[in-house]
């Protein structure tokens, strides 16, 4: 099974991208919505989040505006966070995984926001950038509710750069000319990885020593 890592930088039409692979039959994990489970009434994250920020939990959940600013601007707490977070999220991909290959997916998908910025693209056969045009990009972000501009440049200054993404992928998909543009960018990527194997021994499902029944068990190369 190939597995895709897919990413973007915010505004960039990710989401809708994972739509458009999971309408063409490949399963997609999205690591956003993994993280808010974590974070959610009874996550597996709650107990550790609580105990390194006092005050983010509320009635059995953190909340996520509580947090936000915890970690805002400051990068030893985003580090603090990210050494609790990323491992839960990486075992629960692995988890999917597993579950893709089992049902006999050819292709499986890992929508990763921080992809090259968590070194991610060592877990799978070949990364999707999709990027658009700046101008685009800060429109679409700054007409979600409660967005400003201070915040996307501070998320922005998070992220690796669009042009250093696109150096890196191994396919960018251009969203900013509509959804026709994105959609055949995608079916010509999937039929191109669907004839080829993972790059390189360890990078493609099954990982070294997977063992059926393994799921959430730390197996990659």
């Amino acid at each position: 099974m190939i597995v895709l890592g897919l990413t973007g930088s915010i505004g960039m039409g990710k989401s809708t991208a994972a739509r458009m692979l999971k309408a063409m039959g490949a399963p997609v994990c999205d690591s956003d919505a993994v993280v808010h489970g974590l974070l959610g009434r009874g996550g597996r994250a709650v107990p550790a989040i609580g105990a390194a920020f006092p005050g983010v939990v509320i009635d059995g959940a953190v909340s996520r505006p509580a947090l936000g600013a915890a970690v805002f601007r400051d990068p030893g707490a985003l580090k603090r966070l990210e050494a609790i977070l990323h491992p839960m999220v990486q075992a629960a991909q692995r988890d999917f995984l597993a579950r893709a290959a089992r049902r006999g997916a050819r292709i499986a998908v890992l929508d990763i926001p921080l992809l090259f910025e968590t070194r991610g693209e060592r877990r799978v056969d070949a990364t999707v950038v999709v990027s658009a045009p700046l101008a685009v990009q800060r429109a679409r972000v700054l007409a979600r509710p409660g967005m400003t501009a201070e915040k996307f440049a501070g998320i922005l200054a998070r992220q690796m750069p669009d042009v250093e993404k696109r150096r890196r992928a191994d396919y960018v998909v251009p969203t900013g000319g509509g959804r026709l543009m994105t959609r055949r960018a995608l079916q010509g990527i999937v039929r191109d990885v669907a004839r080829r194997k993972g790059r390189r021994k360890g990078r493609h499902w099954p990982p070294r020593g997977y063992q059926p029944g393994q799921v959430g068990q730390d197996h990659h190369a």
